[in-house]
């Protein structure tokens, strides 16, 4: 009879450690190739997915992903849509007050790009008159239309409608992440543009990306910050940057 009770017990225990499996929502755009995009097998895919992916076997967590439009996934975290963005976002004081931000798990500089021949200098006065696209609701878009008050911003629902814009010769210019920018500067398409100036120097522009957290729950993002350690140290993360880019974007 003890035995038995024994074995109901552990069977007991058994089940409530397999239903203790955390569970994990995460989100990101899917409109910001490299970082996050829909291939054309419908399949999210990219190094945001990938370090989210990575992240959650080291939490031991079991994570579905989803795409939100760049404008509204601050809001979602809110609302407990999801759990986590992982989604390249950019430190500023103003998403400070609403989310939680990790560490940095990657680190880059905003460029213009455009004609190089037509335009050979970044200053405002230089740019004075020229139309400068750019993805609303990021950094970048916030920095043009304060930085560069001679010219006409002209903003996009995500980044590569931005570039559409470019392409379509409906902006002189588009100003972005770098690492995203070269990305599209070697397809056929962006390869036509190069760079115009050098890298924009500006406490304004961050050049790191973390990921976010609702307000308060700095626990969670306590242990997201020793995960990323972690596949820093056994080279998780340096395969992945070596499958997205030719340098250490770390």
């Amino acid at each position: 009879m003890m035995r038995n009770v024994v074995l109901a017990l552990g069977l007991l225990l058994g089940a409530s450690v397999a239903h203790s499996t955390e569970h994990l929502r995460i989100a990101t755009e899917g409109a910001y190739p490299p970082f996050n995009f829909i291939d054309e097998n419908g399949t999210l895919k990219g190094f945001d997915v990938d370090i989210a992916k990575a992240l959650c076997k080291q939490l031991n967590a079991d994570c579905t992903y989803q795409t939100v439009e760049w404008s509204k996934i601050i809001e979602g975290l809110e609302s407990d849509e999801y759990d986590l963005i992982v989604a390249s976002m950019a430190y500023t004081k103003e998403r400070a007050a609403r989310v939680e931000f990790s560490a940095p798990y990657y680190r880059s500089h905003s460029v213009l790009i455009g004609d190089a021949e037509k335009f050979t200098d970044s200053s405002p006065e230089a740019l004075a008159g020229a139309r400068i696209a750019a993805a609303e609701g990021t950094i970048q878009a916030d920095y043009a239309t304060q930085a560069y008050k001679q010219s006409v911003p002209v903003l996009a629902k995500d980044q590569p409608s931005a570039q559409k814009l470019l392409e379509e010769k409906k902006a002189d210019l588009l100003i972005g992440d770098a690492i995203e920018l070269l990305s599209f500067m070697e397809t056929p398409t962006g390869s036509a543009y190069g760079y115009v100036g050098d890298p924009i120097s500006s406490e304004f522009l961050q050049s790191s990306a973390h990921i976010t957290a609702r307000k308060g729950n700095s626990l969670l993002i306590a242990r997201v910050n020793d995960a990323l350690k972690q596949i820093k140290l056994d080279g998780t993360y340096d395969k992945i940057n070596d499958h997205y880019f030719p340098f250490s974007i770390y």
